[in-house]
């Protein structure tokens, strides 16, 4: 069951940007500001309201450090999220996932293991984990040869021409590496979780009261950072465009998408052991980048690729499929 809801986690999250490719007559700005604002602000809020009783008696009860390394490692995923959006929208869905979440898989498993069991780095358990992250980056090796492969092809046979591929390579590094923080504040903001299971709520539903502290940073990053591109633009007009109504649910479905990623993510890890945080979230990362790549190569990303291109992506999706095998296979040791 562990397995199947940060799975599950995974094909939400690798799946919540497609509502974008339907909101062209909008600016980046505007459609991520609308998601911004459900994902990170609205709907965390709304699940804690109705899962987690007494949220204020929770906080209150949570210790200062819990509270302060959540909020910083909120703003470092914040930080991530900006130019998650920005790398994606330049390298397209299937590569810029690749390389954000390839990176943010490697950092966001290592870490934690690292500093919460050590000791199980030189045990067989820990060595395989570690191999799953290898096989990781080596999938996002092979993905991201393929795509630097697949610009000047998709130019010379008639595509659209990709926004420099070396500008949005650096925003997806440091997209990868600042998205870590997500899985480091799950990690070290545990108290929150344990409070609000002392509180009454339900063990499934307790990882609420953590993701709606967590996520107010990312609220405050991505909406105060499309507000200065809509000023700067002149782009908040396209909010109120005619015909562009039903935008707004397909921004905020983004939202619901993205943040119920989360809400299965936590009650997945609490049933994978000791080192729930670091397989877990090497599974939901690798899931997320073949769920993108799937939906990438469906909605025309890859056209006019060659078949090299097209293969050394295929071959980083084989070897994140055998990640995820051989993650699952060490936590059963």
């Amino acid at each position: 069951m562990g397995y199947l809801l940060v799975i599950a986690a995974g094909i939400l999250q690798g799946a919540f940007i497609l509502p974008m490719k339907s909101t062209k007559k909008w600016a980046w700005e505007d459609t991520w500001f609308v998601y911004a604002s459900t994902g990170f602000l609205l709907w965390p809020w709304l699940f804690v309201l109705l899962t987690i009783p007494h949220p204020l008696s929770v906080l209150a009860s949570t210790s200062l450090r819990s509270l302060l390394l959540v909020e910083v490692f909120g703003l470092g995923w914040g930080i991530g999220t900006v130019t998650f959006g920005l790398g994606v929208s330049r390298l397209g869905m299937a590569l810029g996932f690749t390389i954000i979440i390839g990176l943010a898989a490697t950092a966001g498993a290592l870490i934690p293991m690292v500093v919460m069991a050590p000791e199980k780095l030189g045990q067989p358990q820990g060595l395989l984990t570690l191999a799953s992250l290898a096989l990781v980056l080596i999938g996002l090796g092979l993905g991201s040869w393929g795509g630097k492969l697949r610009e000047p092809e998709q130019r010379s046979a008639g595509s659209p021409p990709q926004s420099s591929f070396a500008v949005g390579l650096a925003i997806c590094i440091a997209s990868g590496l600042l998205s870590s923080c997500a899985n480091l504040g799950f990690t070290f903001g545990a108290e929150y979780v344990r409070r609000a299971m002392e509180q009454g709520a339900a063990e499934s539903m307790a990882g609420n009261s953590l993701w709606a502290p967590l996520t107010l940073p990312l609220f405050i990053c991505n909406a105060g950072y499309c507000v200065w591109l809509m000023i700067k633009n002149k782009t908040g007009g396209l909010l109120r465009m005619k015909g562009t109504s039903h935008y707004w649910a397909l921004a905020a479905l983004m939202g619901f998408m993205w943040i119920g990623g989360f809400a299965l993510y936590a009650p997945g890890t609490r049933r994978l052991g000791s080192l729930g945080t670091s397989v877990g979230w090497a599974v939901m990362m690798s899931t997320m980048v073949i769920t993108a790549n799937i939906l990438g190569f469906i909605t025309g990303e890859w056209k006019g690729a060659s078949r090299k291109a097209y293969s050394l992506a295929v071959a980083g999706l084989v070897f994140l499929i055998l990640a995820i095998g051989v993650v699952g296979y060490a936590n059963q040791l």
